[in-house]
């Protein structure tokens, strides 16, 4: 069976929070986090007040935690957005990164398959502009790594750092001094780093790269009652495409066969009009073939938080409205009404594996 044929069995455990008209469509919080520079941050509940003083309800929003979302590399070498709930902290970009640090504070907490990108001991520091470029400076360990690891490493760092609002772009320095290119296999650093860098590069087929555009997509990866979704960022020809058109035909192709990713999007799958943008909001008229089930208008929810999470990587894209063959009533198969725009989760992979 073919990679972009294969059908997600298992629906159990639900790896995302897509918000659906107040609800979280994969089982998150209905309630949107504040972004990170905006949230109120607690002392420690040792110096609130004299010691033995501290009410049991002080300690435990001392002891709070926020939802951060963390690149790791998955048992297949895909860097991939893990949610993970940290101490709350002053300073949330920097614990963030401090979190990739291979044998650090994120060793007990990492899901089953998963490794932190950064070497042991790496030490970090953090400095934001007001106008939003994040300079990382990394301790000497930052070098230890194994050359496989470099393009992850830089796609970790840069992905990481901008699911703050509050971060726009990235550089790197190491012992105070800025890259220019990676220490190990001297990959290329730009200056001024953003999401434009891709993630899980494919360019299988492409000859020229100089004359494609990139796009990134959603796939799934990890097992049957474990998956989650993965970004992969390929490279297309057809650089005068509508890149949401694109986008949904890179879903309906697939994930390349030997990738160990799969997708509920099939060939047969057709939008019936070219998409309509909206004040943020994107409308996709498919054909029949993009439902599980006729008898209910029932699509897939990995299909639906796939395509949502793709077309919602672009900068204008906010939500996403599923018709089939211009009807607008539409199930999920975890019961939940398509009664309104599907917006992307506040974070991504929240599930436990």
């Amino acid at each position: 069976m073919s990679q972009n044929t294969k059908k997600a069995i298992c629906f159990t455990v639900l790896a995302s929070s897509v918000l659906l008209s107040g609800c979280g469509l994969f089982g998150g919080e209905d309630k949107k986090i504040d972004p990170p520079q905006d949230v109120s941050y607690l002392k420690d509940a040792s110096g609130l007040k004299e010691k033995g003083t501290t009410s049991a309800k002080e300690a435990k929003e001392a002891k709070a935690e926020i939802k951060t979302e963390l690149y790791l590399i998955d048992k297949n070498g895909y860097v991939v957005p893990q949610t993970l709930e940290l101490p709350t902290s002053e300073g949330v970009a920097k614990q963030a990164l401090e979190y990739l640090v291979s044998e650090g504070p994120v060793q007990e907490l990492l899901p089953n398959g998963f490794r932190a990108v950064l070497p042991a001991d790496t030490k970090v520091d953090l400095n934001i502009s007001k106008d939003g470029v994040a300079t990382a400076d990394f301790s000497n360990e930052f070098k230890n790594y194994k050359a496989a690891d470099e393009k992850k490493i830089l796609q970790s760092i840069t992905w990481t750092l901008t699911q703050f609002d509050s971060i726009k772009k990235v550089n790197i320095r190491v012992n105070g001094k800025a890259l220019t290119q990676m220490p190990v296999n001297h990959t290329p650093i730009t200056k001024d780093m953003t999401r434009s860098v891709g993630i899980n590069l494919d360019t299988s087929g492409i000859t020229d790269i100089s004359n494609t555009k990139s796009i990134t997509v959603y796939y799934l990866g990890g097992d049957e009652g474990e998956y989650y979704y993965v970004p992969v960022t390929r490279r297309i020809t057809d650089t005068k495409a509508d890149p949401v058109t694109a986008a949904v035909n890179e879903l309906i192709k697939g994930p390349a066969y030997s990738s160990n990713l799969i997708s509920d999007f099939v060939p047969e799958i057709a939008l019936l009009d070219n998409p309509k943008v909206d004040d943020g909001k994107v409308t996709l008229n498919f054909n029949k073939s993009v439902l599980n089930s006729t008898k209910n208008n029932q699509i897939s929810s990995y299909l639906l938080d796939s395509l949502v999470l793709s077309l919602t990587e672009q900068k204008d894209i906010k939500s996403v409205e599923v018709l089939v063959d211009g009807k607008e009533k539409l199930t999920t198969d975890n019961g939940k009404s398509l009664t309104e725009p599907v917006t992307r989760p506040e974070k991504v992979n929240t599930g436990s594996f």
